[in-house]
């Protein structure tokens, strides 16, 4: 029974990085940008979430609300701070992607308070028996809500126009152009859909932990990171199978390593065995 909690627990943490780690994934896909920032709009979605929620008592309106406010504030970075460095070696990039998340820790700090918000009334705390095991209703939720909107991704990917242009975008983006693709628009689509996915987990850890504080960001980031190596940089499918695995790995590491590391470095100890084992990650196109 043991075993079996930990690995839903893994599958659950793991869903929740894999909705953060998919739009770092997307975004160095098509520009081969380490997209930090990210964390910054996984926050600004978990802020939205509670304020609105709290507000109106609406947990669907204020995820649907945040996950579209969210994804033209991803659509927003990119015209305005990424677009102009495009033609930049990738260290300058990756320079203005940190200097964003801190910026962007800090307008938190001052409009929000240094200190963490919680939820009036949480929703989704219901407990609900599984297999024997209790866990929240909000557990259960995130995974549902990572299975039904990656699966809604991998569909558009692969069985729709707007998919074949955006994966051959990704493939040759000067080709795609010849061939009457407007990239622009593929780019802006890319950056909404990552934005809104980061802006619903952050929703559903909140819930987990019923806080939102300014630097929430900080170790969501590191991990995504440390995800789309381990799953092949740009490699989607990579990528989701890392994110559960690593999901799992923290929940059995909690049990037979906690003693002399905690979650995070567990984490971060399987990515730097994997790189020793495959240097070019989990799966990768090379």
């Amino acid at each position: 029974m043991l075993y079996l909690e930990l690995l839903i627990q893994g599958i659950i943490y793991g869903s929740m990085y894999a909705m953060i780690a998919v739009g770092l994934t997307l975004v160095y896909g098509l520009l081969r940008i380490l997209h930090v920032a990210h964390a910054g709009l996984f926050a600004l979605g978990a802020y939205l979430g509670l304020l609105i929620t709290n507000a109106t008592g609406s947990l669907f309106l204020a995820m649907l609300s945040s996950a579209v406010i969210v994804g033209v504030v991803g659509m927003l970075m990119y015209r305005l701070c990424y677009q102009p460095i495009l033609d930049r070696p990738p260290y300058v990039a990756l320079i203005v992607s940190i200097g964003l998340f801190i910026a962007m820790e800090e307008i938190f700090r001052l409009i929000f308070g240094p200190y963490a918000l919680t939820y009036t009334h949480p929703p989704l705390q219901s407990q609900i028996t599984l297999l024997g095991i209790n866990l929240r209703a909000a557990e259960i939720g995130m995974v549902v809500i990572a299975v039904a909107l990656l699966g809604s991704l991998s569909y558009l990917a692969q069985n729709t126009r707007v998919g074949i242009a955006w994966r051959a975008t990704v493939d040759d983006s000067e080709i795609a152009k010849s061939f009457g693709i407007d990239t622009i628009k593929v780019r802006y689509l890319n950056f909404f859909i990552g934005s809104a996915l980061a802006a619903v987990a952050g929703i559903f850890i909140s819930l987990l932990s019923n806080l939102v504080e300014p630097t929430m960001g900080a170790v969501p980031s590191y991990k995504g990171l440390a995800i789309i190596v381990l799953g092949g940089l740009g490699n989607v499918k990579g990528t989701l199978i890392a994110s559960l695995l690593l999901g799992i790995i923290e929940a059995f590491g909690t049990i037979y390593i906690g003693s002399f590391l905690d979650r995070d470095a567990i984490a971060f100890a399987f990515l730097i065995v994997v790189l020793m084992i495959r240097p070019q990650g989990l799966i990768s196109d090379r």
